[in-house]
């Protein structure tokens, strides 16, 4: 059986009640929180879980999801949610984070490769914009090494840590993405 979200390292899924363990777990790591949007107050069990069980509740509706990539052997690694998609113009955007003793292992990679071929392939969108901080240099080169292209720079958009930061704005066409990806992706 073949599943296209699901690929040599990883497998994306929908949310389960269960998960809300492994959120609130994540949700402790504020460096991770920090290079994905910004640190959060901490969140109670009973929030994190009401939070993983309406999750899991939804029905489709419409274009934007948010998934979990766990590993073939089912060890939950990171989520990736698509968000601003925009049917009119076939544009989205998505969000990607995989925890820290996970990273660098290719995980982060496939499941971006998986939602592009998605929503390229499936969807009919035409383009994919993302925001990285000027900060987060590990996912500059990530979304460089997909075939991302450095579209443009917003100057101290981003205030973390004490300072200000740029954010940048990567893009992808769906023929760029071909382009680089012509065996499947």
């Amino acid at each position: 059986m073949t599943n296209i979200f699901e690929g040599k390292l990883v497998r994306l899924r929908a949310v389960e009640p269960g998960d809300w363990e492994a959120h609130h777990q994540w949700d402790r790591d504020t460096e991770m929180a920090r290079t994905l949007y910004e640190i959060p107050f901490p969140q109670s069990t009973l929030s994190t879980r009401q939070w993983a069980e309406r999750e899991a509740a939804k029905r489709e509706n419409g274009e934007e999801h948010h998934l979990q990539i766990e590993t073939l052997e089912g060890i939950q690694v990171g989520s990736i949610g698509t968000n601003e998609c925009n049917l009119r113009c076939g544009t989205f955007s998505y969000g990607v984070g995989v925890i820290g003793q996970y990273q660098r292992k290719g995980y982060a990679s496939e499941a971006i490769r998986l939602v592009l071929r998605y929503y390229f392939h499936e969807r009919r969108y035409q383009k994919c914009t993302i925001k990285v901080y000027s900060f987060n240099e590990a996912s500059q080169k990530l979304h460089e090494s997909l075939g991302f292209t450095l579209e443009g720079r917003l100057r101290r958009m981003i205030y973390t840590n004490g300072e200000f930061h740029d954010a940048l704005w990567y893009g992808i066409t769906r023929e760029e993405f071909e382009a680089k990806y012509s065996d499947g992706g």
